[in-house]
């Protein structure tokens, strides 16, 4: 047994039963152990940042970790971006990077990089694998810090000698997990005091937004009157019919602060303070009232459940005690010619129940997002990193952690083009996501951008880098070269013919919606 193989029956045993790779020349002994077992999913990513973005919105749907097969530094460096989305999100992922051998990192060969550097500058925990013996233990270490603190990164990096020479064996227990830290009682009990007061908000985040915790946080909210929020870009929320209501903060920073006004403490719970994306001109970083009081109560990485049952005994839940939940509305399925708005009654309107919806739409969403709220029980992704390019690999990871379930994946035209690769991931794997992309023919998030920061006109050079209308991008096209069977809307009747049968039928399509201003 070498040490490739001492790493992947280490896996097997802990439970890790994905990879979503894209190896080279220093990985081919981990490959080589990966084909031994063909009860480990190995799921091709033609792009490393599509690796991790899989890998990210396979941990969101699943709560638990996949791993990532990597190649040296560039690859690395390829998988980042979408590694800080992960990070953002809490995510949980393993991540393996081949390195050159021991005997021949003295050399400066093509591909030599700082692996180390570059994970440290995003993981929470890294190792370099010193010899094969260990790297049975190191993966179970990676796994363990990958599981900890509700989720975090872990990269064991792999000179290839050490994949290939003489291990041991296996780790064939699970390490222990860290004990994740609880508020003391003194601070559960001010807590709750404080949310029974005028204008108190209890935020939270992380799991606490979907499932049976969504629903003891808004027990809590009940029993005390407190407003019950969610900050912008989050990892998964439940939606739709039978949701606990909350509110959650758009994304522009004047409409987010008039969200706020009048809040006289904000009590976080699973979650972080909220903030503006970016600092702008005569406009606050943060944007609660200056005299609302912020309280961390529960940080993201504690204890989040036992942090609310705690909550919700001081309050006095009881039994009898009901959150406020979302009534099923299903809106009629408008005609005639297309608009945004149009599109999202339609999406709210056929969202099959128990969907998942991956939105990197921004712009486009702002306006088709607010109609699923009453819409058949279904989760959102979203981006949290604010790293562009996570829609496509994520709804890739999401269908594989969630086979039995429906993925909608809505994206703008110049998103979607930096993983767009994650499209023939999506036809190999046969993964039931139907793709929605909103071709405004440009960044329409950076002119918005541009009036944020006070700019009122612009000309040829910025339009030029605001635009991808020169050529104009032809998604059809795009998809069908990657094997999924694409089709073109510009009018309501079709972007539903076109979403119905992508929803009623098994495997990828897309559909390019040719927004009005790009019309």
């Amino acid at each position: 047994m070498n040490g490739a193989e001492s790493l992947v029956k280490t896996f097997i045993h802990s439970g890790l039963d994905t990879v979503f790779a894209n190896p080279g020349t220093s990985e081919m002994h981990f490959v080589a152990a990966l084909d031994e077992h063909p009860e480990i999913n190995c799921v091709l990513c033609l792009f490393e940042g599509g690796t991790t973005g899989a890998a990210d919105g396979y941990y969101r749907m699943k709560q638990d970790v996949a791993g990532t097969l990597l190649h040296l530094a560039p690859g690395f460096g390829n998988a980042f971006a979408n590694l800080h989305n992960a990070r953002k999100s809490g995510s949980g992922i393993v991540n393996v990077v081949g390195d050159h051998a021991t005997h021949h990192l003295r050399y400066e060969s093509p591909l030599k990089g700082d692996i180390v550097g570059i994970s440290q500058a995003v993981s929470h925990w890294t190792r370099v694998s010193s010899d094969a013996k260990g790297i049975a233990a190191d993966g179970a270490a990676a796994i363990q810090a990958a599981r900890s603190q509700n989720g975090q990164l872990a990269t064991l990096i792999l000179p290839a000698d050490t994949a290939w020479n003489p291990a041991i064996g296996p780790v064939t227990t699970n390490l222990p997990l860290q004990h994740l830290h609880r508020p003391s009682t003194e601070d559960i009990e001010a807590a709750a005091a404080r949310l029974k007061t005028h204008n108190a908000a209890l935020m939270i985040g992380g799991p606490a937004l979907f499932g049976q915790l969504r629903d003891m946080a808004g027990k809590i909210s009940a029993a005390t009157g407190c407003r019950l929020l969610a900050d912008t870009l989050i990892p998964r929320i439940s939606k739709g019919a039978g949701a606990t209501k909350l509110d959650q903060l758009v994304y522009p920073i004047a409409p987010k602060i008039a969200q706020l006004e009048h809040t006289s403490s904000i009590t976080l719970l699973g979650t972080d303070r909220p903030v503006a994306f970016f600092a702008y001109p005569n406009k606050p970083s943060v944007p609660e009232p200056a005299d609302c009081t912020i309280t961390d109560l529960c940080a993201p990485t504690d204890d989040i459940a036992w942090t609310l049952q705690s909550l919700a005994d001081a309050v006095g839940v009881s039994n009898k005690t009901q959150p406020k939940r979302y009534a099923l509305d299903l809106p009629s399925i408008p005609s005639g010619q297309l608009t945004l708005e149009k599109v999202g009654l339609a999406l709210a309107a056929l969202i099959p129940e128990h969907a998942i919806l991956c939105n990197e739409s921004v712009t486009s969403g702002f306006h088709v997002i607010p109609p699923i709220t009453t819409a058949r029980s279904h989760d959102l992704l979203t981006g949290t990193g604010g790293a562009i390019g996570l829609c496509l690999p994520c709804a890739t990871g999401a269908a594989i952690a969630c086979p039995n379930r429906k993925v909608i994946a809505l994206t703008g035209d110049g998103s979607a083009m930096y993983t767009l690769q994650s499209l023939w991931t999506m036809a190999s794997e046969s993964l039931d996501v139907t793709v929605v992309v909103f071709a405004n023919r440009g960044y329409q998030i950076l002119r918005d951008e541009l009036a944020n920061v006070g700019v009122e006109s612009f000309g040829q050079n910025a339009q030029a880098m605001f635009d991808v209308d020169n050529p104009t991008l032809d998604w059809v096209s795009l998809a069908k070269g990657h094997g999924v069977p694409g089709t073109r809307v510009d009018d309501m009747e079709s972007f539903v013919r076109s979403l119905s049968a992508g929803l009623s039928s098994e495997g990828p399509s897309l559909i390019e919606v040719v927004c009005p201003s790009a019309a």
